[in-house]
């Protein structure tokens, strides 16, 4: 007797458990309303708690990378630590509300509403409410308030309108049906979603952001069932996309030559930052200066609050400081991999994956960049880098996971 052949995710998603409302069913997806209630506990306790010490520890190191740019530029040491703050609590609010209130089903059906507001954003980036906040680029709104980078907006709605499209569409995405099935529903309209926001990226112009789209993008598809071979040529797409920037844009190529040639390159110009923020990590040896005793803040490294603060960790706190916030941040990707694999649904699923992976993404760009492994570009380290809207927007994607893992199964696999 043959047996049904399962699918090849079956280890992530294949045996997740169904809560009392099967939020999972066609009917769902429908807007058919199911009699039995939907269970709900508590929120994951360990990863709010790894969140929130990434948080502090984001918090400390803000100040003590910031303070003395801070009080030469805005004559007050705590310029920096106080916005950020303030951000925290106003996020912490929100989210608390989120986690309360907000079901599975309620990011499913908000999810393409997200989706069409990231796209206008981004529209909105190219009139004049856009501004170029020194990167050579316009790529923040200006709200006269604060600022805006609807990019990172546009991060968090494709993954949860891919999430949702991927796991309304599963058996099309798995039939052997190419062109009515596996690719029109596997490839081609999920690369709409990622071309969606991918494209209005790319004009700004913004590297990292479209790298990490279009990942984000490929990653969600590959757990939603899209064939190896599919992904393996968006990829290429990816990647023949980002060359064709770095191509067309100045800016972007004189990084890409000032990395393939740092030894070249002017340690005053071009290199000076890259070149400071690598003093800074190998002047830290194990145990580091202390917290508070760097020397590259001083005016070298440049802005230490913001893309290069790892490196003022690294200086500080050393080897042993880098590497807890690294374990920090693995058992964050951990803890969400398994909130994903226990959540109700696999629409749930597949967004807790991609929110997490994003996180993971983020953070092995970052120290890329810090470390010249990768050319020098905009990516901040989340929770550490200095943005209150960011930071918002960061705790609010945590604030989606918590709010799925209060319907977690919570059952062995």
């Amino acid at each position: 007797m043959n047996q049904e052949k399962k699918p090849w995710y079956t280890f992530l998603l294949g045996r997740i458990p169904t809560l009392q409302r099967s939020v999972s069913t066609e009917s769902a997806y429908d807007g058919e309303e199911e009699e039995t209630p939907i269970v709900k506990g508590s929120v994951d306790v360990p990863m709010l708690l790894i969140t929130a010490a990434l948080v502090l520890f984001g918090c400390v190191m803000i100040y003590s990378a910031s303070y003395v740019f801070a009080q030469k530029h805005h004559d007050e040491s705590t310029y920096f630590i106080a916005r950020q703050l303030l951000f925290l609590l106003l996020s912490v609010g929100f989210t608390t509300v989120v986690v309360k209130f907000c079901t599975p089903q309620f990011w499913r059906d908000f999810s393409y509403i997200f989706y069409g507001i990231s796209v206008v954003l981004l529209i909105l980036v190219m009139t004049p409410l856009g501004a170029d906040l020194n990167s050579g680029a316009q790529r923040w709104l200006d709200l006269y308030f604060f600022t805006l980078q609807p990019s990172e907006l546009a991060k968090l709605a494709l993954v949860l309108s891919l999430a949702r499209f991927m796991s309304k569409h599963e058996k099309q995405i798995m039939s052997t049906h190419r062109f009515g099935g596996n690719f029109k529903y596997g490839v081609l309209y999920p690369g709409c979603f990622i071309a969606g926001v991918g494209v209005l990226v790319a004009i700004e112009p913004h590297v990292s952001g479209l790298l990490i789209i279009g990942l984000l993008g490929a990653a969600v598809m590959f757990m939603g069932g899209t064939r190896m071979k599919w992904i393996g040529l968006i990829a290429g797409a990816i990647a023949a996309a980002g060359l064709l920037l770095i191509i067309l844009f100045p800016h972007a190529m004189a990084r890409l030559d000032t990395w393939i040639n740092i030894e070249e390159a002017d340690p005053l110009g071009s290199a000076w930052q890259t070149l400071q923020g690598l003093m800074a990590i190998g002047s830290g040896g194990l145990f580091g200066t202390g917290l508070g005793n760097s020397r590259q803040k001083y005016g070298y490294v440049s802005q230490p609050q913001n893309d290069f603060i790892f490196t003022i960790v690294c200086e500080e706190l050393g080897f042993i400081g880098a590497a807890l916030v690294i374990g920090l941040f693995v058992a964050f990707v951990w803890r969400g991999f398994y909130i994903a694999r226990h959540a109700p649904d696999k629409c749930s699923a597949l967004m807790v994956y991609g929110l997490t992976f994003k996180v993971a993404l983020q953070v092995l760009l970052n120290i890329a960049v810090v470390t010249n492994t990768i050319p020098n570009t905009g990516i901040s380290l989340p929770f550490f880098s200095y943005g209150g809207t960011s930071l918002m927007l960061q705790i609010f994607e945590v604030g989606i996971i918590l709010s799925i893992s209060r319907y977690a199964t919570h059952k062995k696999i």
